[in-house]
């Protein structure tokens, strides 16, 4: 009889902890759900940049100033982007954190094919780059991170456009300053 309990206890604690190491709560499946799943809750702030004619030019001409043509391709290339940033505020957002946050966004872009392009400290960054496409084109490309001056932040920054690797790296140099002033 003990032996017989075992095989159904032992299945109960696998279960359990596959379920803790997917993320706080059910975990999303995919970047979209991510952004719905925490988008309003408690310490989190999505921001969207618009790809608005006159904001692609301003960013055009400093690219131009700052960068070489691939930051400025780059900058043209970008269709969309959606920036989520988690700061806790509450011992409860603190045990969110704690609950695997980036583990499940980590998770998602493993489960939808992202490659990674680099690991953190890429470009003097803090953030871990993937991306998703076809050998030297990349259509999507997603960034990893935590905001410098608060601790036990996250920040995940999703992109589509039409890239190459060269110009999401460019990109991905000035990412951290571009999240930093937008998520104020």
């Amino acid at each position: 009889m003990l032996i017989k309990l075992r095989f159904p206890a032992l299945f109960l604690f696998l279960l359990l902890v596959g379920c803790r190491a997917g993320g706080p709560g059910t975990p999303a499946r995919t970047v979209a759900s991510f952004f719905s799943k925490y988008d309003g809750r408690e310490g989190f702030k999505t921001t969207e940049w618009s790809a608005a004619l006159l904001e692609r030019l301003a960013l055009v001409k400093a690219a131009k100033l700052l960068g070489g043509s691939d930051l400025t391709n780059g900058i043209t290339g970008i269709r969309s982007a959606k920036v989520i940033t988690f700061t806790p505020t509450t011992g409860a957002a603190r045990d969110l954190a704690q609950q695997g946050l980036r583990q499940e966004a980590t998770g998602i872009l493993q489960g939808e094919k992202y490659t990674p392009l680099s690991t953190a400290g890429f470009g003097g960054s803090n953030y871990a780059i993937s991306t998703r496409g076809s050998g030297d084109r990349v259509s999507e490309f997603a960034a990893l991170g935590t905001l410098p001056d608060a601790a036990d932040s996250f920040v995940l920054v999703a992109v589509d456009g039409n890239f190459t690797r060269s110009q999401v790296e460019a990109l991905s140099k000035y990412l951290p300053q571009l999240v930093q002033a937008t998520s104020k």
